[in-house]
């Protein structure tokens, strides 16, 4: 997989904040050296907010995030502030323009305030220093670790070369080791992948979990083996010995561990990428959550995509299927960056693997069923609680 070909869920996002005519829109296309967003002079150009995936050097593959003026008004402009704090949720470095020639206004202080509750680093950008002096700069004493202030000119150049490094480095500063399969399994190991091919599977192509599970296996050394569910006992006949790891679709749990000999690990996507995005631990105390449903309780249903909907969809039917059978529940759905912020009602969220997301917003849906004290748990450990296969699933995963 190239750096173009990068997931948007596994590039890092860079978001532009700051108020209406303060340049962000030509900050942006002069840190990308595209026309990526609309420059004019009139206030408020950009109305929503606008995501691009490109290669950023020498930061590498990102997303970069133009947002709405922070003072927009009337009705309208106030759901557009509220779009671009939104936008925070998926933010991994945030840089704030201020127009240095009007100084910090309230509104810069209000979103700046969010981002270092939130710990996202930042970096404080004073655009038009070609028509602004010296006196008009602040002071960069109160930089740290997460956060830098610097001088530029959108039109001039000025300071553009060191804003590109100085995002680079924060970027670099704040990169993890996150592994999404790879540590389980050793050089050499066989692991059986298996993809159920029914008419909710894209026509000639694998799904983004099970492509980015073959490639960190590859990346570890490891061998993976690719097989749908209707071959898999023909399979475990042939190389069963070994076999070192079975990893399924969610929706399969029932059939495959039925075929799989308990010595052989089994466990599926959506888990893995619980553990590689979210909080495995606290989703898994979600479960509890949806033991002890009854009826007439609230549960979300939450996807971080938005494919097209078929017959027998997982996360539409088969997953509400099998909880009214448990009890007579109420389910509301939610895709793509679609997320209610009033999560009072529900008494538990369900949530897929998030191999769209990117991993800051799928932990910050997770703290904010935290702070309202809300379950989430997600598709593969509801599946496989339903169906009787929980703690088999957890092993593979739990004490790594």
């Amino acid at each position: 997989m190239g750096l173009n070909d990068t997931p948007g869920g596994e590039r890092k996002h860079i978001a532009f904040f700051g108020c209406r005519n303060a340049g962000k829109s030509s900050l942006l296309n002069a840190v990308t050296g595209q026309n990526f967003a609309i420059v004019s002079n009139i206030a408020g150009t950009t109305t929503d907010p606008v995501y691009k995936s490109m290669e950023l050097l020498p930061a590498g593959p990102v997303v970069v995030i133009d947002t709405p003026g922070l003072d927009d008004v009337g009705e309208l402009g106030e759901l557009r502030i509220e779009k671009a704090k939104g936008v925070l949720r998926k933010t991994d470095l945030a840089i704030l323009v201020i127009d240095s020639a009007k100084g910090f206004a309230p509104e810069d202080e209000e979103i700046l305030s969010l981002i270092e509750e939130r710990k996202i680093p930042c970096i404080k950008v004073y655009n038009k220093s070609d028509i602004s002096s010296e006196k008009d700069f602040p002071k960069k004493d109160d930089d740290t670790e997460l956060s830098a202030t610097l001088f530029v000119s959108a039109v001039t150049g000025d300071g553009i070369f060191e804003l590109k490094e100085t995002i680079a480095k924060l970027l670099n500063d704040s990169k993890n080791d996150r592994v999404l399969i790879g540590d389980l399994v050793n050089e050499n190991d066989l692991v059986v992948l298996v993809v159920p091919i029914d008419k909710a599977a894209p026509k000639g192509r694998l799904i983004l979990p099970q492509q980015q599970t073959i490639r960190d296996l590859l990346d570890h050394g490891a061998i993976p083996m690719v097989c749908r569910d209707s071959e898999l006992e023909g399979v475990i006949a042939k190389y069963g010995k070994d076999v070192k790891l079975v990893v399924t679709d969610s929706q399969a749990f029932k059939k495959v561990s039925a075929i799989v000999p308990e010595e052989i690990p089994l466990t599926s996507f959506s888990i893995l990428f619980s553990r590689y995005k979210g909080e495995l631990s606290y989703q898994l105390k979600g479960i509890e959550a949806i033991k002890n449903l009854k009826d007439g309780d609230f549960v979300l249903i939450a996807e971080g995509c938005t494919h097209h909907r078929q017959c027998g969809d997982i996360g539409t039917e088969k997953i509400p299927a099998m909880l009214r059978k448990k009890a007579d529940v109420k389910i509301d759905f939610t895709q793509g960056t679609e997320y209610p912020d009033d999560l009072e009602k529900y008494k538990a969220i369900i949530h897929c693997g998030g191999c769209m997301l990117n991993e800051k917003e799928m932990k910050a849906r997770i703290e904010a069923a935290k702070k309202k004290n809300i379950a989430i748990t997600n598709y593969g450990m509801t599946i496989a609680y339903l169906t009787g296969v929980l703690d088999r699933s957890m092993k593979p995963v739990k004490n790594v």
